[in-house]
């Protein structure tokens, strides 16, 4: 044994070879995973050292004894690493330019075998290597971007210098996970293998390398020399992917084009120049607050997975499944059960009914082949999963019912009830409301212990959270069953508990409550619509409640009202409910607080509509001048607030679920972290100042609550960290 580590061991001779061969092998004791902490990197060092100290050697294979490869780095590290400053930062990467840069310069040639997931850090330790084979199922890719970073790890110098610029950059700006065919076919690896190859590969690769058939000593001089382009080809190249991926990434998320200036500025430079580029532009993003944020979200992911799979573990399994309803939702949410898999049973009382929710899933599916994501074959065996019925037949054999009818509570309470006797008695019922009580819904329900909510979001297939929501007697089985099938489905669940609109529509209403009362003063609501859309909102709120629809709109704030009337009940008419009566919908029927009209892609395209102006005027009171700060903060106060009342409610059970539910449900702004991450970017003191100042004027919606000033008195905040400005 050269080295042995808590994560490396360095062995001489492998399996299938002599001991002229060192096995430099990942294998990070007590995790299922290989991830590169500071402790793992330091380990790194000491092992490259050893086999440095080593004589006979005629080659490295690097690999891994996990499923994965490496995952990358240790991104729980990173918030309180980007707090030690900038000089500090600097300074370790560059330490790891040197241990990388190591083993790139090792007396001999050096292959690594690519057994599965070889992401961030983990590729870039891959391309350290003169060669590398890839398991054929394996996937590789530098994802920094998507955490407002950039690969800091030599990532930016070695990968454009193998596949060329314009590869680099698509693999690097988009963040992509690339599979083995397409690694091969750019020249990131030199051969894809079953994974009981891989070694025998590396090996073969190694005495052909020291044979003379492959020339190692040629591949470092490409990697570690100036890229090869010309002046005018590094213009053309950079400055055409610059204005591309700005358009594509938006203002808000820098990291993409500045990988692409790192690339061009280290373009003319040798290895160590240009990772001295690389570092100080790594550097600057990650003291941003965008860095922080997406690090952030990162985590509470990783929280809200955690979650999901401890319930998981509880669950008995789902294997047949049912929707009552079809239509739309009906048909979105079978679809997304068969596209994953779980066959379902689509009842509705209507044959037309049961031939929309038909259409909308081989709509569906027809998507995906135009996308050749599944295969004309692939897609008929999938649509076999969705069995239309108009009986309750065969639903004594299915585990879990989803009810997707229409949001009426005694409709609600009927088809349950009815569904109830028609299935096993373990079998869960859930129910697809989007504000209806779970615990009203369990009055007159025989075992309320195996019900409760299931709410997707529209259009189910695209948005990924769904709310299982926790009634009064809904038991832990019903909790664990649902959130099984809600993960089965390629879904983000997250658990709450029961109180009018459950945590994202009984958030998202205070924020149209606040779009409302800014109309009623006199905001143009298209202005409102362009600020919170330049805050980074996917849309304004005007635009917004015109997907969502008037009419779900006033029923759910009806809803909200009864439930919370100190704040969400109105004594005056809003544009929202002017908008309801005059029959503009919004885009259901092409009229709203726009007008709407088909795009060349058959999509709805908002237009400006004075009709739509005409009845705002019904609602004026006032005309008040707002400034763009004005509008952000009477829109994002009464969100936030509610927000931190769903905390204290015990509604969500963590700050981290909280804002994940918002990101995914709503579509709040990612690199903004979430609403209290918000309120922690502005400082908990601030905000509440703010807060009390516009409560003065616009009521109960903008007051914080006792909680929130005493954390605001006692300097706490609702996440531990905080971002370096």
């Amino acid at each position: 044994m050269i080295y042995q580590g808590n994560a490396i061991t360095v062995a001489r001779g492998t399996k299938n070879g002599g001991d002229d061969v060192a096995m430099l092998t990942f294998d990070l004791q007590g995790e299922s995973i290989n991830k590169l902490s500071s402790a793992v990197v330091a380990e790194l060092d000491e092992a490259i050292q050893a086999i440095r100290g080593e004589s006979g050697l005629k080659g490295l294979v690097i690999g891994s004894a996990k499923d994965a490869f490496i995952v990358g780095a240790d991104i729980t590290e990173f918030q309180s690493m980007f707090g030690k400053g900038s000089d500090f930062l600097e300074s370790m990467l560059m330490k790891v330019h040197d241990i990388f840069n190591a083993i790139e310069d090792l007396p001999f040639p050096t292959v690594t075998a690519i057994n599965g997931l070889a992401l961030g850090g983990g590729c870039e330790v891959t391309l350290t290597t003169d060669f590398r084979v890839m398991g054929e199922k394996a996937k590789i890719g530098l994802p920094e971007t998507k955490l407002g970073i950039l690969p800091g790890w030599g990532g930016c110098v070695r990968l454009p210098r193998m596949i060329g610029s314009d590869n680099a950059v698509e693999w690097i700006a988009g963040g992509t996970e690339n599979r083995a065919d397409a690694a091969l076919k750019v020249g990131a690896v030199d051969a894809v293998v079953p994974n009981d190859q891989l070694e025998a590969a590396a090996l073969d690769i190694l005495a052909r390398a020291n044979a003379g058939e492959l020339d190692y000593q040629a591949r470092r001089a490409d990697k570690t020399g100036p890229l090869k382009l010309n002046a005018i080809e590094q213009m053309m190249a950079f400055e055409t992917a610059k204005g591309f991926v700005a358009g594509k990434a938006g203002p808000h998320y820098p990291a993409p084009v500045e990988a692409i200036k790192v690339i061009q500025k280290g373009a003319g430079e040798e290895r160590t120049r240009a990772q001295a580029i690389e570092a100080k532009a790594f550097v600057k993003l990650a003291m941003t607050d965008v860095a922080f944020n997406l690090v952030g979200l990162f985590m509470n992911d990783q929280v809200v997975k955690k979650k999901a799979a401890k319930f998981e573990k509880q669950a008995r399994e789902v294997k047949q499944t049912a929707v009552l309803g079809a239509g739309i939702m009906g048909g979105g949410i079978a679809y997304q059960s068969a596209s994953k898999g779980t066959p379902i049973l689509m009842k509705d009382i209507k044959e037309e009914a049961i031939e929309l929710g038909l259409k909308e899933s081989r709509k569906l599916f027809a998507k995906q082949v135009e996308r050749s994501k599944l295969t004309t074959e692939q897609m008929a065996e999938k649509l076999t999963l969705i069995r239309p019925t108009l009986s309750y037949g065969d639903f004594g054999h299915v585990d879990l019912v989803v009810e997707a009818v229409v949001e009426n509570p005694k409709i609600k309470d009927a088809v349950l009830t009815e569904v109830e006797g028609q299935v096993g008695e373990d079998t869960i019922l859930t129910s697809n409301t989007s504000t209806i009580s779970i615990t009203r819904l369990a009055q007159n329900l025989k075992r309320p212990e195996n019900f409760c909510g299931m709410h997707f979001f529209n259009p189910v297939h695209r948005m990924p959270l769904v709310e299982v929501i926790r009634g009064e007697k809904t038991g832990d089985a019903a909790v664990a069953a649902t959130v099984a099938y809600a993960r089965a489905m390629g879904k983000t669940p997250i658990v709450v508990n029961d109180c009018p609109g459950f945590l994202v529509n009984r958030v998202l209403f205070p924020y149209f409550g606040g779009f409302s009362l800014l109309v009623e003063q006199g905001a143009d609501f298209q202005r409102v619509d362009k600020v919170m859309e330049k805050f980074g909102w996917p849309m304004g709120p005007a635009y917004l409640l015109d997907v969502v629809g008037m009419d779900t709109a006033v029923h759910a704030n009806e809803v909200m009202a009864e439930g919370f009337p100190d704040r969400m009940a109105r004594d005056s008419k809003t544009a929202i409910q002017v908008m309801y009566e005059n029959e503009r919908l919004g885009q259901k029927n092409d009229k709203g607080f726009y007008a709407y009209e088909e795009d060349r892609k058959g999509k709805p395209k908002k237009v400006s509509d004075d009709k739509a102006y005409e009845l705002v005027k019904q609602v004026v009171v006032s005309e008040k001048e707002f400034s763009d700060e004005d509008i952000i903060a009477r829109m994002m106060v009464p969100l936030c607030l509610e927000t931190v009342r769903c905390l204290e409610d015990n509604i969500v059970e963590t700050p981290a679920e909280a804002d994940m539910a918002l990101i995914y449900g709503i579509g709040f702004p990612p690199f903004r972290g979430g609403a209290l991450r918000y309120i922690d970017a502005m400082g908990v003191a601030e905000f509440v100042k703010l807060a009390e100042g516009l409560a003065e004027e616009l009521g109960p919606l903008y007051a914080p609550t006792d909680k929130l000033r005493k954390m605001a008195e006692a300097g706490e905040r609702f996440y531990s960290t905080q971002a370096q400005s």
